[in-house]
Order: C-alpha cells, then sequence, then structure tokens
C-alpha cells in the first residue's frame, strides 16, 4: 500500500486524508491504485470480561502454528448455552488477533440469526455482506454461486477474521469461509457442528464460568460495598446465576437496583425472578432453539426437569419418553446440538436456569398426564435396574418386594448391561443421586410399592457408601410410603433401613423408636418362614444398636435369638450373619478365644455361599480376634484379603477401616516403613473422597 493516504471528492482522488465509509466500522484507505479496504467490524469492547484464558491461548498457539501452512482457513469453533457468553468470546479473540497484527485485512461479522427466516438462512444474503464490506463498490452478484466467487475472490490471499454468530449446522458456515488459509473463521453455535466438512478446526466448548470468575466477573460488574461486606451472600448471588454470565449480568442490574436493600433478601428475589420469567434477550433464544426442535427432542425437554440426577443416558431419556433407546438417543443428540443440553466430562446435563425454561415450556403445554407419565416410566426403569444391580452386586436376601422381572415390559425402556458385579455396583454409585431422587418423586406420586422396592435395592449400596444425607432422606420416605400403603412388612423392613443412618450419625433415640416399632410390627406378621425372617432381622438391627452403643451384653441374646429363627427356618445366610455378630459380641465382651471360634464358623459359612463382602467382614472382624488372641501372622494375612476385597467392591469405607486397622498393626510390630505406607494410603482415599481429616 502507498504511504500517502488519499480522498476521492467529487469523482477525483486527492491526496492527504482518509474517509468513513457508509458501512458500519469499514475504513476504506485510498491510494493511487484505488479504494483499499481494511474493514473493522468490532462492536465496542466490554469493560469486564472474565477467565476463558485457557480458551485464548489454545485459538492463539492454533493461530501461530497454521500460519501459512495450507489447507484452507482456520476455524475456530465455540458451542454453548445461550447466556453462556460465546459471543463476547469471539470477539475478544478477534480483537486480540487484530492487536497481534494476524488480520490486516480486516474483521468482518455476520449474525446469521438476523438473516434466518422461517429457521432457515439465507447464506447469498450473507455473502452478499461480506462482498459488500469487503468493497462497497463491487456490484454484488445476483446469483448464490456468482457471489461465492466474488468472495473467493475478494478474500484470495488475505489475512482476514471473520466472525460468524448464531449458526445452527455448518452447512450454513461453509459458504462463508474464505479461501484463503492465512484467514481465521470464529464461529458461534449452540452445539457442535458435526457437518462443517473439510476446515482445519478448533473446537471449544464453552461452559459456564465457575465460582470464582463469576463472583469476579459481578464484582467488577457493579461496585458495590454489599458486595465486599458480606462475601458469603456475593458468592451465593453469583451461584444462583450459574455461572452464565447472561445471568449475572441481570444480576448487577438487581444490585444497582435495589441500593438499599438486604443482600442476602435480593438472593431469594432474584433466584424467583430467574425461575419465573427466565434471562431478557437470552429467553428468546431459548425459545427459537425449543422452536426448532423435532416432536420426540422437544418432549424430552420438557420432561428432563423431572429427572433427578446431573446426568442423563440414552436409557434414561428412553424411560422418560417410553421409546427405543435409538429413537431417545437421537432426541438427546438434537438438544445438544441446539444448545439445550451440555456436554460435560461425566456426559450430557441441563443446566439449572434452563431446567426452569424447559418447565415453563411444559406449563404451556394443554397435554394432561405428560409430565405424571414421564416421571413414573422414569421411577419404574429406575426401580427395575437399581433390583438388577444390587441382585449381581449382593446376591439374593431378604426383600419384602418380590423379585425383579426377567426383563423389561412391553413399551418399557430397555436394560443397562451390567457385564459383571462390579460394573453392577459401579452403576449404583454413578446413578445415586437419580435413585434418591426417584424415591422421593415415587413417594410424591404416590407410587408406595416403588419407593419401598427402590429402598431396598439401594440398602447394600448403602453398606459400602454412606451418603447419609441422601439415604436418610430416602429411607424416611420408604417408611413413609409403607405407612401410607397400610403395609406392615414394608413398614418393618423400611424402619430398620432408617434406624441404621440414624445410629451411623449418633442419634440413638430416633434409631432405637424406630426399632421399637420395627419389631412390634413384626409380631403381626405371623409364623410363616418369610414373617420368621423379617422378624429375625428387626431383632438383629435392635442387637445391633446395642452393639454400636458398647452394650455387648444387651446385643448377644438379640443376636442368638435371630439366629434361632434362621435356624429353624433353614436360612444359611442368615445362620452365617449372625454367628459373624455373635463373634464379634463375644470380642467385645472380652472373651477373644470365643470370637475367634465363632467368627471362623462364619467367615467359612461366608466362603462357602459365594458372598464375598461378608467373606471380606468376617475375614476381617476375625482377624481382630486372633490379633488378640496373639496370633498375629494369621491376623495379617486376613487384614490383607479385607483390604482387597474392600478395593475390589470400590467400599470407600471399609478400605478406611482396614487401613487404619493396619496402621496400628504395623505399629504394634514396630514396622514404622508398613505404618507410613498405609499412613500415606488412608491419606490419598481421603484426598480422593474428600475427607480432610489426617491420618493418624
Amino acid at each position: 500500500m502507498a504511504k500517502e493516504t488519499w480522498n476521492r471528492v467529487d469523482g477525483q482522488v486527492r491526496a492527504g486524508s482518509i474517509v468513513q465509509a457508509q458501512s458500519i466500522g469499514q475504513l476504506h484507505v485510498y491510494g493511487p491504485e484505488g479504494a483499499v479496504s481494511a474493514p473493522c467490524q468490532l462492536p465496542p469492547e466490554l469493560a469486564h470480561f472474565e477467565d476463558r484464558a485457557d480458551e485464548q491461548a489454545r485459538v492463539l498457539e492454533a493461530v501461530a502454528e497454521g500460519s501459512g501452512s495450507g489447507g484452507g482457513p482456520l476455524v475456530v469453533a465455540l458451542s454453548g448455552m445461550g447466556g453462556v457468553g460465546k459471543t463476547a468470546l469471539g470477539f475478544r479473540l478477534a480483537r486480540e488477533l487484530r492487536q497481534r497484527g494476524s488480520c490486516p485485512d480486516g474483521v468482518l461479522h455476520v449474525d446469521l440469526d438476523d438473516l434466518r427466516r422461517d429457521g432457515a438462512v439465507e447464506v447469498a444474503d450473507a455473502l452478499g455482506g461480506l462482498i459488500g464490506s469487503l468493497d462497497p463498490e463491487t456490484a454484488v452478484a445476483r446469483s448464490f454461486a456468482d457471489r461465492a466467487r466474488q468472495y473467493w475472490d475478494l478474500t484470495q490471499d488475505k489475512r482476514l477474521v471473520v466472525v460468524v454468530d448464531n449458526a445452527q449446522s455448518g452447512a450454513e458456515v461453509q459458504p462463508l469461509l474464505p479461501s484463503s488459509s492465512a484467514g481465521v473463521v470464529i464461529v458461534t453455535s449452540h452445539g457442535p457442528l458435526y457437518d462443517l466438512d473439510g476446515a482445519r478446526s478448533v473446537e471449544l466448548p464453552i461452559g459456564p464460568l465457575s465460582g470464582e470468575d463469576a463472583v469476579s466477573l459481578l464484582r467488577a460488574t457493579v461496585a458495590d460495598p454489599r458486595l465486599a461486606a458480606d462475601p458469603e451472600a456475593a458468592a451465593e448471588l453469583a451461584r444462583r446465576c450459574e455461572g452464565l454470565p447472561a445471568a449475572l449480568q441481570v444480576a448487577g442490574r438487581w444490585v444497582r437496583k435495589h441500593r438499599h436493600r438486604e443482600l442476602r433478601r435480593l438472593v431469594e428475589e432474584l433466584t424467583a425472578e430467574l425461575h419465573r420469567n427466565g434471562l431478557p434477550v437470552v429467553e428468546a433464544v431459548w425459545d427459537a432453539a425449543y422452536a426448532g426442535l423435532d416432536p420426540d427432542a422437544a418432549r424430552l425437554y420438557r420432561l428432563l426437569p423431572h429427572h433427578p440426577g446431573p446426568v442423563v443416558t440414552g436409557h434414561v431419556a428412553a424411560a422418560l419418553l417410553g421409546v427405543g433407546l435409538e429413537r431417545a438417543e437421537d432426541a438427546l443428540a438434537e438438544l445438544e446440538t441446539a444448545g439445550l443440553l451440555q456436554r460435560r466430562p461425566d456426559g450430557l446435563g441441563m443446566h439449572a436456569l434452563l431446567r426452569g425454561h424447559a418447565l415453563r415450556r411444559a406449563g404451556r403445554r394443554s397435554e394432561d398426564g405428560e409430565a405424571a407419565a414421564g416421571r413414573h416410566r422414569l421411577v419404574r426403569w429406575y426401580r427395575r435396574q437399581a433390583g438388577r444391580a444390587d441382585l449381581l452386586a449382593a446376591g439374593p436376601r431378604l426383600t419384602v418386594s418380590g423379585p425383579v422381572p426377567d426383563g423389561p415390559a412391553q413399551g418399557e425402556a430397555p436394560d443397562v448391561e451390567f457385564t459383571d458385579k462390579y460394573r453392577a455396583m459401579h452403576w449404583l454409585e454413578s446413578e445415586r443421586l437419580a435413585l434418591y431422587g426417584c424415591v422421593r418423586i415415587a413417594y410424591e406420586d404416590g407410587l408406595d410399592a416403588d419407593a419401598v422396592a427402590l429402598c431396598e435395592a439401594l440398602w447394600t449400596h448403602f453398606l459400602d457408601h454412606q451418603h447419609y444425607a441422601d439415604v436418610t432422606d430416602a429411607f424416611g420416605h420408604g417408611v413413609a410410603a409403607a405407612v401410607r400403603a397400610g403395609d406392615i412388612a414394608a413398614t418393618v423392613r423400611m424402619r430398620c433401613q432408617l434406624a441404621r443412618p440414624l445410629w451411623e450419625k449418633h442419634r440413638y433415640q430416633e434409631a432405637a423408636e424406630e426399632l421399637r416399632l420395627a419389631v412390634n410390627g413384626s409380631g403381626l406378621l405371623g409364623d410363616e418362614p418369610p414373617a420368621r425372617k423379617l422378624r429375625a432381622s428387626a431383632i438383629e438391627f435392635r442387637g445391633k444398636l446395642a452393639s454400636v452403643q458398647g452394650d455387648w451384653a444387651a446385643a448377644a441374646p438379640d443376636f442368638e435369638a435371630a439366629r434361632q429363627e434362621h435356624l429353624a427356618i433353614g436360612n444359611d445366610y442368615g445362620v452365617m450373619l449372625q454367628t459373624y455378630l455373635l463373634g464379634r459380641a463375644a470380642v467385645g465382651m472380652g472373651e477373644p478365644g470365643r470370637g475367634v471360634e465363632l467368627l471362623t464358623q462364619a467367615h467359612a459359612m461366608a466362603t462357602a455361599l459365594g458372598r464375598e463382602r461378608m467373606t471380606s467382614r468376617t475375614g476381617f472382624e476375625l482377624g481382630g480376634a486372633l490379633r488378640l488372641a496373639g496370633r498375629r501372622e494369621e491376623a495379617a494375612r486376613l487384614y490383607e484379603a479385607a483390604l482387597a476385597g474392600a478395593r475390589a467392591r470400590d467400599s470407600v469405607q471399609d478400605e478406611l477401616r482396614v487401613l487404619e486397622t493396619l496402621v496400628e498393626f504395623c505399629e504394634e510390630s514396630g514396622d514404622e516403613g508398613g505404618a507410613d505406607g498405609y499412613r500415606a494410603a488412608v491419606r490419598e482415599l481421603r484426598e480422593r473422597t474428600g475427607d480432610a481429616r489426617p491420618a493418624e
């Protein structure tokens, strides 16, 4: 370009000035050879921008690596839900590239939503706008093909950045790619663009801001002393915005508007507003995305807020919809593409504010019973899967809900495949929030038998994974459901299950009351084997409550009474369990020899029955009895076997208990190296599980 600047006035070219073209952001520099375009279609820079440093670094690195490498322009694909800040990040990237001199030939911008009619984009109009921005004096061709050729000619060898906003498919973007391999195209879309073919690309899913970054953006948006004076309320206000910059802007406006209102009151008012009316501007974006969905995807979107888990799988979608797996997976893919579901490390999930939008869309529907039918299908599917997983993981045991059906009934969603008991146990843990939530849904919807069955299926899982708040809530609903149904056997069973998490949290009086009612209720069941087994279970639980409070003398008679009931009905597992408990009681009463005898019997029975969990636990307790009896080598072998068993079951509580015992065992032997190794294992396990207590 010539160093002089020239201005065209009255058809004459004169040196010494620069003029602004009519196109927004278009700067024309004239020289002896005519007009040279240097468009810069960037809006004013945001006063506050938070985070996204990793994404920016990745893009700048890709631009530097691909400079002059050929193969077409680099496409930076920013995808995420409406309101998450994709467009702001796109403009920031374009501005950074311009400041670094990576796009001396200009920055172009086109918003495809401005050109969308009835869901379809007039790509020819988009091309016409880009051509006019590059050279306003060019006569734009009439046909799409001719416009494409004009665009390719104008962008040949140009170092341009083109920002394409609100793309719904790769097919909308493909014709807008400049012909120069030195160009960069920044595309924003709600979901991934799977059909953008033949382009070098950097795909960047954009999620909500982290808690710390959300608070920083809120404080930068509004300077208010209340935010500094009450940091907990400020953090809660940011948390209620769920990391969405658009929601944080709304929060900032609320803080500025209500300058004399207590911040904690604003938190509740803003939460209600967001869930009742949604976000201005963004609500329209979500409405448009919803309006473009096929019937299955739209119905799934309306039903997803009723799913109590954080992740939705194809099987869950099939259960909600009452359709086959393929149709459900297609609906999920469509929701992801529309930006109404987020791809997270553990799977697809729905943002909390989008849940509110989905419920608002469901509220506008006139179909009766859609939500209730979806909830009931979901509860019954989870009941069946939990029953299957528990049976595989724990084996047959006492239940009052009856056997798990052999296969899904007509119209039910297909089963999850459990190839072995360890996968079944992992599924129970990974789906626990949904399972506990389904107990609440079942109770709320009057599905009492389903609530009880879900609690029963969660029992063995609870013994290995003590999520106390969740399990106490779930088993409490199980008791209420059984009482409401008038089912005495189920009530006895649920009261016993509820008692254990209560006593493990030292709520002994509440546990004792549940067990008093359970034992009394079991006396009304008759003398058939199932009734006697349930009565023995209630008596056993009462003995366990005494044992955890150190009253072994009161516990032992209950264990013996329960063992006699199991002997009378030929229940080998029950006999093994009570023998194990009697062995523990003997050790607790200072009789290690008697404890070794009983625990040896229990360990042999558990091994013969193939009950791995009880084999591990009886071995651990037998190791303790042998240790007290001075038989340390035998104890060491049993402790190591118990540790291996706990790890195989992924039972954090059992693993910690065994590791801590091994620390003491090594210290008693003077093996400081071994003790240090087990202490390190305890620390690692606690760090992994969020238990910050130090290893003793």
